[in-house]
């Protein structure tokens, strides 16, 4: 921890002389209320992780005190009152966001989408970022990329799914754009916050739900009521996070400030990359022994799911102009990246 903080302390202050060094590091007291528990492995972590890390590398100066979900905001408001300034900052992911823009989802996770070292060059290098920060700058809000997630599970049954037939009047909770290809299947979908879906499916509210990795649902104990997982996360072969900042907020901090913001959440991306790759298996084999069967979709199953995926993304393209941008941009990337992809990696 010590030689990360160190090695990110050089980094920061390389940056800040590219940036104009002689500029003063802004002295920031903000609450940060979050969609996660703090004590939820990476969803929340990661948020500590990279406030706790911003305050030690600028002595104290830059304070982003993590909220609990409901401390101040509830864990599905924080858009709204970062938005309105009620709060200065905020952390979650811009999947929950479908309701004011379905095209911030495509910056949290994409059904079908690429893993994290694709997606996250598109952000960086391929026009994403750009888009991202013109989208929510409409919103009130500047948003930074700051943490990433591995491959999530696609869901939780009681029962084991053999056919597509299976899914159909399901009550399912569901996230961001994924939902919405399984509204496609006649499947009822609910946006729950993390702590709400556990008493959910156990007092029967849903009868199934997808929510993360391995090592997250197991914390939250879906293998009490459910036994069957399913693999691959289809809808969200990688996640990214962010800090969410009152954009009025953003523009009045110094260049130097924000580098080091900047700058921190690129080094929480990799921090989340990692451990989240690393915690896994361990979490696999532990709910192995607790009775959870592990399945994977038929190729057949998954088909059918791609299919609807492209029906969503037609219809959202037609619907809401940002989607479409965002859509093309993401997929001339994804085109051009494949020429390195396909030959550049082991298949």
């Amino acid at each position: 921890m010590k030689k990360f903080a160190a090695t990110t302390a050089l980094s920061l202050s390389l940056a800040m002389g590219a940036a104009g060094g002689a500029q003063a590091v802004d002295e920031l007291n903000w609450d940060m209320p979050a969609t996660f528990p703090s004590s939820l492995t990476q969803l929340g972590t990661m948020g500590k992780v990279v406030s706790d890390r911003l305050a030690a590398m600028t002595d104290g100066k830059i304070q982003l005190t993590y909220q609990e979900p409901g401390a101040i905001v509830p864990a599905l408001e924080v858009f709204d009152a970062v938005a309105s300034g009620a709060v200065q900052a905020a952390w979650s992911t811009s999947g929950y966001w479908t309701g004011k823009d379905t095209s911030l989802a495509l910056f949290s996770a994409v059904p079908f989408g690429p893993a994290a070292s694709e997606y996250y060059a598109w952000y960086k290098f391929g026009g994403g970022k750009a888009l991202f920060e013109e989208i929510y700058h409409q919103y009130g809000i500047h948003s930074v990329i700051c943490g990433v997630i591995a491959p999530e599970a696609s869901g939780w049954f009681r029962e084991e799914i053999k056919s597509i037939d299976d899914l159909k009047g399901l009550k399912m909770r569901f996230f961001g754009l994924g939902a919405k290809v399984m509204q496609k299947l006649d499947v009822s979908t609910q946006l729950l916050a993390g702590g709400d879906i556990f008493p959910a499916l156990e007092l029967g509210t849903i009868d199934a739900t997808e929510f993360s990795m391995p090592a997250i649902d197991l914390k939250l104990g879906f293998y009490q009521v459910a036994k069957h997982y399913y693999f691959p996360g289809w809808h969200q072969q990688s996640t990214m996070f962010e800090l969410m900042i009152n954009l009025d907020e953003w523009e009045a901090l110094s260049d130097t400030t924000k580098v080091m913001i900047e700058t921190a959440c690129e080094a929480n991306f990799a921090y989340g990359l990692a451990e989240g790759e690393a915690i896994q298996f361990a979490a696999l084999k532990e709910l192995q022994e607790k009775g959870v069967t592990i399945h994977t979709w038929p190729d057949e199953v998954l088909a059918v799911l791609k299919e609807k995926w492209l029906e969503v993304v037609e219809e959202e393209s037609a619907a809401n102009e940002n989607f479409k941008r965002a859509w093309a941009s993401l997929s001339e990337f994804r085109e051009n990246y494949a020429i390195w992809k396909d030959v550049g990696y082991l298949k």
